[in-house]
């Protein structure tokens, strides 16, 4: 197969979630998401600033089918779901387009944009294919190839998720990676001392991409990865479970984690739309967990539980 096909949707930034997830149900195994509020604020490595970008309310998202699909009645029926969207978003200067592009030039092209990037005090994240970027003092590296699975690790989601595992990781820990997709989390948990990870996605292609990036870096044995959907039929118990996925998925799993979570144990939840906190917050709670950390950037929520019988210094205790 030497093409793909594109479909890119123009809509505003609030449906960034809800868009993503409708194209990777149509079949593709990640989005490319454009969005001009990523260079607000925004310096390169080396302290300088990077060009101004107009800013804009809408967000450009794009997935990527093989050339086999027919393009024409797929931008149709999501187009079709789009419009049932009316009620919730705002289609204010929507637009769908598709396009044709070498599998060859696609697959290199997006390099140019990832770059090396610092994302917490000690976390930096190194494209695989950066050989001459050296740590400095605390810093560690985490090599990543993303490739068809999501997390580069410079989303609000993945950042955040980041910052909740420098908080509760202490070292020796047993960790749960739910939807671990480009197995970033899994890397990360290893350079901040847990002891024995165990990472699962429901989708095949992540499984692999995750493998492939886990080896490209130190301590890859403490990582294992499975396909799973959620934690179902899961009986590892562990200090830790972070999940990064969507805000309506993450409800399915919250009585799974209790049960899993040990005793003073954390639940990590990221990849939470502001509109839907409160959803996953009285699920967790249901379940039997107490919110203590609530992280906010943008309209993107993170959320830290603890399994605990000592309310002292949880939200609300």
């Amino acid at each position: 197969m030497n093409n793909w096909n594109s479909i890119t949707i123009k809509i505003s930034r609030e449906a960034e979630e809800t868009i993503s997830a409708l194209l990777i149900e149509a079949g593709s195994a990640g989005v490319e998401i454009n969005d001009s509020a990523d260079y607000l604020n925004h310096e390169d490595q080396f302290g300088e600033v990077l060009p101004e970008i107009e800013q804009s309310e809408l967000v450009e998202i794009t997935a990527y089918y093989p050339e086999n699909m027919p393009i024409v009645e797929l931008k149709a029926e999501i187009e079709h779901k789009i419009a049932n969207l009316a009620d919730y978003f705002s289609l204010t200067g929507l637009s769908v387009t598709t396009n044709n592009l070498s599998e060859t030039n696609w697959a290199e092209a997006w390099k140019k944009y990832f770059e090396p990037a610092r994302i917490t005090h000690d976390l930096t994240i190194v494209p695989s294919w950066t050989k001459d970027y050296l740590a400095t003092g605390s810093e560690k590296l985490i090599r990543l190839d993303p490739g068809m699975a999501f997390g580069t690790g410079t989303h609000p989601t993945t950042k955040m998720s980041l910052y909740a595992l420098e908080q509760v990781l202490r070292g020796g820990e047993t960790l749960l990676d739910v939807g671990t997709g480009s197995g970033v989390l899994s890397v990360a948990a290893t350079d901040l001392g847990a002891a024995e990870i165990f990472a699962y996605d429901i989708d095949e292609v992540a499984v692999r991409v995750a493998l492939e990036n886990i080896e490209l870096n130190p301590g890859h044995e403490k990582i294992h990865v499975s396909a799973n959907n959620l934690l179902e039929g899961i009986d590892k118990k562990a200090d830790v479970i972070v999940a990064n996925i969507l805000a309506d998925i993450l409800v399915l799993m919250t009585d799974d984690a209790f049960r899993l979570v040990k005793e003073e144990g954390y639940l990590i939840m990221s990849g939470i739309i502001a509109d839907k906190a409160d959803m996953v917050i009285a699920s967790a709670e249901n379940a039997g967990f107490f919110l203590e950390t609530r992280m906010i950037q943008g309209e993107w929520n993170c959320l830290i539980f603890k399994k605990t019988e000592n309310r002292e210094g949880v939200i609300g205790g």
